[in-house]
This record gives structure tokens, C-alpha cells and sequence, in this order.
């Protein structure tokens, strides 16, 4: 195979761990691959190579490797759900923005792709903070996640990290993937801040270098606006140092015993609050070097971190 086309291959084969259907748009975007692709390079050897269509499907504009094509009616129904889901998915995003010392606030996990497997589907979501206040800004988070709960809807606000840390030590593909496929909805000055600090995955993904899916970003309003700044002017001196900590040693005594665990990725300290508890980073990249070995293109894996 020719470069393009391993890259092309590698790329509906991690889609396919997620048994998700491609389109040619999202092959570009989120190709793996050594160097950059223009878009048009990509068409042609989709469209023209004879390697390519005797083992992927092409059909009402999604590729799939040829015996999945029942991933297409199945993607087709995920972006139904997606687009239901969307509008509540921008909705509590603006009010995770309106709390106190958050400075992003960035859509995560399945629905950021498109990929939510029902209505019930929790809403994912990445926060940035002031640097020494990232505690006390989750603690805010979650009795939001309370209250929406009560409304019958999830919110996860799974990983918040502070302003000051946010290069990733792991660098891996899925790492990269995570990275690429977030979608900033509040400040995105600060995502590209983040993208600066982790210019590594272009390494793994070239040609994603913006938002796939990018959002306008919400007004907070100006009522809120001056809550918030009320709110941190309160609890920015010493008495928000006081509960800040309080709240770190109570969290990490309480994660203490789950943080040890041998499929823990989380992450627990003064700069992150990193809740995955349960890796699905390195299984996912195990079984996407499976379906490369099938196609022999196992001397093409790229590396995994910790291996």
C-alpha cells in the first residue's frame, strides 16, 4: 500500500473499534498518519484505489470496512440522537462556564463525535480553572450535576485541570484522539492554549488541527458575568485556600483506594481532577492493533505509551 492508503485503512479500522462509520470529511480530519494529506490526495485514492475498494464500502456517504456495513444505519441513527442531544449538551455547557474560576469549558466523549449510543447518554465535559482553585470549582460542578439530575439529564464534568497544566503526560493515540475530537464550547483562547501545549499529536493526527465540529461561543450574560466575579472575589483569597484544600485532602482520601487500582487512569492532585477510574485507553488501542494485524499492518502500529 502506498502511504495514503495505509493511512486511510488505519483510520476506518479505529473507527471500527468504535463501530462507527466514517465519512470521508472525518477520514481527513482524524487521519493517522506520518505527514499531512491534502483533502483532494485523499478522495482520489479513496475513490481510485483498487486495494481500498475490494476491502472498505462506500455507501450514502460513510466508509466502513466491507463486512460492517451495518455500522452505516447504525451511525445513521446516532446522528438522529447526536442532533437531539446537542442542544442540551451547548445548554449546561454555558452553565458549567457561569461557575466560579472556570475559564473552558469543552464537550468530550461520544457526543463529540457523533457517536452517543441513546437519549440517556451522559454528557461529557472537560473544564479548565484559575491555577489553585480547581477543588473548589469542581465541588461547584457537581452540585450542578446534582441539580440536572434531578431533571433526569447526566452531566459528567470528568476531568478539570487547572490553567497552569495543560500539557498531557500521556501521549498516545487515544490521548490524541481525545484532544482532536473535543469541541470548545467557552473560551476558546484557552483551547489553543491547550492544542499549543500539546502540539505531540500531530505526530499521530496531522490534519486535525482546529475543532472538527466548531461551535460560536455562548454569551454567560452580563448578570452572570458579575455573580461570577462576585463569587470569586469572595473565595479568592485566603478563605477559598482554606476550603480549596479542604476539599483536595477530603477527595483524596476518599479516591484513594480506586486511584490504585490496576485499571485506574485517574489522575488525582492539585492541578487535575482526572475521575476515569476505569481505563478504556489502552484496551481501545489493544484491540485497534488487532484489526491492523488482520490487514498486516501491525510494523505500522503506532506506539503506546506505557508499553
Amino acid at each position: 500500500m502506498t502511504p495514503t492508503e495505509s493511512a486511510i485503512l488505519r483510520t476506518v479500522l479505529y473507527g471500527d473499534v468504535f463501530d462507527f462509520a466514517l465519512t470521508v470529511p472525518e477520514i481527513h480530519h482524524f487521519l493517522i498518519a506520518d505527514q499531512p494529506v491534502p483533502y483532494p490526495e485523499l478522495v482520489h485514492t479513496l475513490e481510485h484505489s483498487t486495494y481500498l475498494r475490494s476491502i472498505l464500502t462506500v455507501e450514502a456517504g460513510y466508509v466502513v470496512c466491507g463486512h460492517r456495513r451495518d455500522l452505516i444505519p447504525l451511525r445513521q441513527e446516532r446522528d438522529r440522537v447526536a442532533a437531539q442531544l446537542w442542544e442540551q449538551a451547548q445548554r449546561y455547557g454555558v452553565w458549567l462556564a457561569r461557575l466560579p474560576f472556570v475559564r473552558m469549558v469543552a464537550l468530550t466523549g461520544a457526543l463529540a463525535l457523533r457517536n452517543p449510543a441513546g437519549l440517556g447518554d451522559d454528557l461529557d465535559y472537560l473544564l479548565v480553572t484559575t491555577p489553585n482553585r480547581v477543588w473548589l470549582a469542581r465541588a461547584c460542578s457537581i452540585l450542578l450535576v446534582r441539580w440536572v439530575k434531578l431533571r433526569g439529564i447526566v452531566i459528567c464534568p470528568n476531568y478539570v485541570l487547572a490553567a497552569t497544566a495543560l500539557e498531557q503526560t500521556r501521549r498516545d493515540l487515544f490521548m490524541a484522539r481525545e484532544i482532536t475530537q473535543m469541541i470548545p464550547l467557552y473560551d476558546t483562547g484557552i483551547y489553543s492554549a491547550l492544542r499549543a501545549a500539546n502540539g505531540w499529536v500531530s505526530a499521530y493526527l496531522p490534519n486535525a488541527k482546529a475543532p472538527f465540529y466548531p461551535q460560536p461561543e455562548p454569551a454567560a450574560g452580563r448578570g452572570w458575568n458579575a455573580l461570577k466575579r462576585l463569587a470569586e472575589a469572595l473565595l479568592g483569597g485566603a478563605v477559598g485556600d482554606r476550603i480549596e484544600q479542604w476539599e483536595f485532602k477530603r477527595k483524596s482520601r476518599r479516591f484513594a483506594r480506586e486511584l490504585h487500582q490496576p485499571t485506574s487512569a485517574a489522575q488525582i492532585d492539585a492541578e487535575h481532577v482526572k475521575g476515569h477510574f476505569n481505563d478504556h485507553g489502552h484496551p481501545i488501542l489493544r484491540k485497534y492493533q488487532e484489526r491492523l494485524r488482520q490487514y498486516e499492518l501491525d510494523e505500522e502500529t503506532l506506539p503506546i505509551a506505557g508499553d
